[in-house]
């Protein structure tokens, strides 16, 4: 091997503005590794600015001590678009080259687009989403983009957001308990004016028993320690203490931390923005339940001019979903002694520390001590380089996600891997199956030979899970075909096909209930007779989370065969009773935050498809058969919520439900009163989780599954 300079480069991007060029990547000598000398040969039309910091990406990735800064970003701001720059990396006397020509066209930097850019961007993306998903797809995704970034979203602040603030200031002027909020903030390089405002967003805060804690990890830059120092000089609760050394985010973080002296403390990056009450709704929460150790609420995005967009209404606490994504993010809020207990923040995984620190977090605290505000009280500032902005912006942090949840599996003695979701942030957890027990499916069905022929051909074909037994709850089928079936599936799985007559009058969970009475399995996996398998892996996916106690039914992604959703989980409150989320969406959409591509807690799935431990469902009294036909899946998932397990909806165990899309469920007057009494059955049953489904945000539309803003007419 030379020691010729190993350069890579992330990216080359051109500010839309000012035209300014950016380069990112990383480089070293790999025979010597040592990071080389970066310089620019005189260039008389263009100015530059270079940067060499700390990769904790790089330096695991090839074993490099931490001191070695290997990254590297180079801002070339041109005078003209003619000529080039050439840039050097210099280690052990070899040089290499670099050539960056000012004039070529180069990919825009999120956030300095100018009106026009902008346009052209979103047609692309509109273009390209068309072509992934169909005419009729790209116009549905063109409004709900509207609802999450247009004039919905304003108006939901104008309705939820009209503050009277004498109210609120008398509010909290009668909280029995007013601890001390200690804000943490490592501050490292930023634009002094977006430092200003986010300190300004502290200072503006109702609840005034605050102190923000700042480490400024040795910035270059000369205005940042005197932003810092203007507004410190000024007021007393802001406390500040200056590394000599840069540390990267963690040990700054650490370093702030020690100057906390309240018994909560609130994470805030140094260009963000509290709402004026963020404080004062997190003590709020601390006067209502006294033992809460974490309070996290919604979130939004805040451009260079101030206008806010892409809210994040999040659920309440879902742990399944936070192995997926750190949904919980900002703002979070810690009770300091748990914190100090865990030693604060981990180094050597800057990039995730927020999420390495929820997830180590919340294992040393009761699930009742979580609490979720459903208010917007942070907003990130999208400028470039912002992970607000683009998680691509900062990749690696993807790579570290991966280290920090399966040191997650670890800690908590779990067997499973991790890797990358379908973007940057999104993770995809595979438990181990520790025992493969054995698996009843249970199929009821009347009749349709091509149906169940479809569905148990697909089962014996595709399914890699091998320790299963399928039983037919035949209601009565009066097709010759069908007894020709089942005798051909007899001889191909012996003793492991099983037909039950059952001769009663149609009633789905009674049906059911006979069926699961004779099955020999630890799990029942309720299946409708017209689903056909798509992942072989989707029962082990199943039973990967139905073998743990926490667990109670496991649902799966259903289509319809045009590829659209059929099912992604069940919504408690969509049109007063409960609906199916992501209804309609095509497959390549990701959802309402990736929710299409992550493994997601919900109230109930549908028992087109559902897994549950046997013992569980004997436990609740199985269905409830009141319910001849409809809402008996949501029943039994409520019932086995309230033992306190978690139902959660696995995206890779993808089958097609052949239900027609045009069906209609209730198209005479008998279907419609025996509709209506089953409505009323739930609501009279569940109403309080109709009134407030904790996997769904209240922010989020009661008409419809598709996750758009909730405007009150």
């Amino acid at each position: 091997m030379t020691n010729k300079v190993t350069i890579t480069i992330d990216s080359i991007l051109r500010n839309g503005k000012d035209k300014t060029i950016t380069v990112k990547g990383w480089a070293f000598d790999q025979k010597n590794k040592v990071a080389p000398v970066i310089t620019v040969k005189s260039s008389p039309n263009a100015e530059v600015e270079i940067t060499q910091f700390y990769r904790i990406d790089v330096n695991i990735l090839f074993d490099l001590p931490n001191e070695m800064c290997v990254g590297f970003e180079i801002n070339i701001k041109p005078k003209s678009l003619k000529g080039k720059v050439t840039i050097q990396f210099t280690a052990n006397k070899v040089v290499s080259d670099y050539t960056i020509k000012l004039g070529k066209k180069y990919s825009i930097e999120l956030g300095t687009e100018t009106p026009t850019q902008l346009k052209i961007s979103k047609i692309r993306k509109g273009l390209s989403y068309l072509k992934r998903n169909g005419v009729k797809n790209a116009l549905n995704r063109y409004k709900l983009e509207k609802f999450i970034n247009g004039d919905e979203y304003r108006a939901w602040i104008t309705q939820n957001e009209n503050w009277n603030i004498a109210e609120l200031q008398e509010e909290l002027d009668q909280f029995k308990v007013q601890p001390l909020i200690s804000i943490v903030m490592p501050v490292y390089n930023v634009e002094p004016r977006w430092l200003a405002k986010c300190i300004e967003s502290v200072q503006k805060q109702l609840y005034k028993n605050w102190e923000l804690c700042i480490c400024d990890d040795a910035s270059t830059n000369n205005e940042v320690k005197k932003t810092i120092e203007r507004f410190s000089l000024k007021d007393d609760r802001i406390k500040v203490v200056y590394r000599q050394k840069n540390g990267h985010i963690s040990a700054a973080s650490n370093d702030a931390l020690k100057l906390a002296s309240g018994e909560f403390v609130a994470l805030l990056d140094n260009d963000d923005e509290l709402a004026i009450n963020a404080l004062s709704e997190v003590v709020k929460i601390i006067n209502q339940t006294p033992d809460v150790d974490l309070i996290y609420s919604d979130e939004d995005k805040i451009n260079e001019d101030g206008n806010r967009f892409e809210p994040a209404f999040k659920p309440d606490w879902s742990p399944d979903l936070l192995m997926g994504t750190n949904y919980i993010s900002h703002l979070s809020v810690y009770r300091r002694s748990v914190l100090m207990d865990l030693d604060g923040f981990r180094t050597g995984i800057e990039g995730s520390q927020d999420y390495d620190l929820v997830l180590r977090f919340t294992e040393q605290i009761p699930e009742k001590n979580i609490k979720h505000i459903p208010k917007v009280l942070y907003h990130w500032r999208t400028i470039p380089g912002s992970t607000a902005l683009s998680a691509s912006e900062k990749t690696y942090a993807n790579d570290v996600g991966i280290k920090v949840l399966k040191d997650a599996l670890y800690r908590r003695g779990i067997k499973g891997s991790v890797s990358k979701g379908i973007a940057p942030g999104f993770y995809t957890i595979s438990y181990e199956v520790i025992s493969e027990e054995l698996v009843s499916i249970i199929i009821p069905t009347k009749n349709g030979y091509e149906d169940v022929k479809t569905c148990v051909d697909s089962i014996i074909d595709k399914t890699s899970y091998s320790n299963y037994e399928i039983i037919i709850a035949d209601n009565d089928s009066d097709d010759p075909k069908m007894d020709e079936l089942y005798s051909s599936y007899k001889k191909r799985l012996g003793s492991r096909f099983i037909v039950y007559e059952i001769d009663i009058p149609f009633n789905y969970s009674r049906i059911n209930n006979i069926a699961a009475s004779k099955a020999k399995g630890k799990y029942l996996l309720f299946l409708n007779n017209d689903t056909q398998v798509i992942s072989s892996d989707w029962m082990t996916r199943m039973v990967s989370y139905g073998q743990f106690d926490r667990i109670g039914c496991v649902g799966a992604k259903l289509y319809y065969p045009d590829r659209t959703i059929q099912h992604a989980g069940v919504v408690m409150g969509l049109g007063d009773v409960a609906g199916h989320g992501h209804h309609y969406f095509p497959d390549k959409d990701l959802g309402y935050f990736g929710r299409l591509y992550l493994d997601v807690d919900y109230l109930a799935v549908t028992a087109a498809c559902v897994l549950v431990k046997n013992a569980d469902f004997e436990l609740v009294g199985g269905f409830d058969e009141e319910f001849t036909i409809a809402f008996n899946d949501v029943d039994l998932c409520m019932k086995i919520y309230e033992l306190g397990r978690y139902n959660v909806w696995v995206h890779q165990a993808e089958l097609y439900h052949f239900e027609s899309k045009s069906r209609g469920y209730e198209n005479t007057p008998e279907k419609i009163t025996r509709f209506d009494g089953e409505k009323k059955l739930l609501q009279k049953k569940w109403r309080k989780y109709i009134d407030n489904d904790p996997f769904y945000s209240p922010n989020l539309t009661r008409g419809t599954g598709n996750f758009t803003i909730r405007i009150e007419s």
